[in-house]
């Protein structure tokens, strides 16, 4: 999109809208961060409860809900007793891998200007 593009691509389902809604919540991006670089693709509930400090069991649960509906992560009970439930990246889950990993990385490098900002009232800065 583009200064004077069309109206139409600015509709409400528009890619840069949809590609936005799906990282609305911080945790989305963690999970598949987190999946692809510390478990390559696969982990089990508790493996990511303790590898994502600071996320509640709900939210992982929500947030893992909400993967796999969207088609970025299967989730696969296996038939134990108790039952284990694993859960991995897709190959469209691995494709957005690669935008998290690049924004990763520039806050990585760019930290100082992260430091500058002002923290927002819901910041845990």
């Amino acid at each position: 999109m583009q200064i004077g593009s069309a109206d139409e691509e600015w509709r409400e389902d528009c890619a840069p809208r949809r590609t936005l809604e799906l990282f609305a919540t911080k945790w989305t991006s963690m999970v598949l961060h987190t999946l692809h670089v510390r478990h390559a693709g696969v982990a089990r509930t508790g493996v990511l409860l303790r590898s994502l400090p600071g996320i509640s069991k709900k939210m992982l649960t929500q947030t893992l809900r909400e993967m796999a509906d969207s088609g970025l992560i299967t989730r696969h009970v296996h038939g134990t007793i108790p039952p284990a439930v694993e859960y991995a990246l897709t190959p469209l889950g691995r494709r957005f891998v690669e935008p998290v990993e690049l924004l990763y990385a520039w806050g990585r490098d760019n930290a100082d200007a992260l430091d500058q900002l002002r923290p927002r009232p819901t910041s845990r800065r």
